[in-house]
């Protein structure tokens, strides 16, 4: 494994996306977790890694198990802008529109914009208003 540094501390370890087409995901992720300020590292040309993410190719060593179905994973923005930056960076490579930036019902000052990956996948960024947090986030380096 390549030197790798995780920003770990939150609920979910990882989530890994088996896909058909894994040089339509990359280029896809590239693009909106670079609006994210995600680092994106591609581990060989069968799946890559973006923090707790892995997307991967079906016959990679990290898939096992059939194609299981549509899935819906939603990243955390910094502001209004970002948000928008996402839908914007998705639409133009290969998503589709799933929801356009705006407000949601869910709170006062949830503001979300959701796409469909190359796969179907519900892809959300959302800004859920200012926040305090009591550190940014644990960094691990391997």
């Amino acid at each position: 494994m390549a030197t790798n540094q995780l920003h770990r501390g939150r609920l979910i370890d990882h989530v890994q996306l088996v896909v058909p087409d894994f040089k339509a995901s990359e280029t896809f992720y590239k693009a909106v977790m670079s609006v994210l300020d995600i680092p994106v590292f591609v581990m060989g040309d069968d799946y890559l890694m973006a923090d707790e993410l892995v997307v991967s190719s079906v016959g990679s060593a990290t898939a096992s198990g059939q194609l299981t179905g549509r899935y819906h994973l939603a990243f955390q923005a910094k502001d209004r802008e970002t948000v928008d930056a996402f839908h914007e960076a998705a639409l133009a490579h290969g998503g589709r529109d799933n929801g356009a930036p705006g407000l949601r019902a869910y709170h006062p000052s949830y503001y979300a914009a959701f796409v469909l990956d190359p796969d179907g996948n519900n892809i959300e960024a959302v800004y859920q208003g200012e926040a305090k947090r009591s550190a940014p986030s644990v960094t691990i380096d391997f």
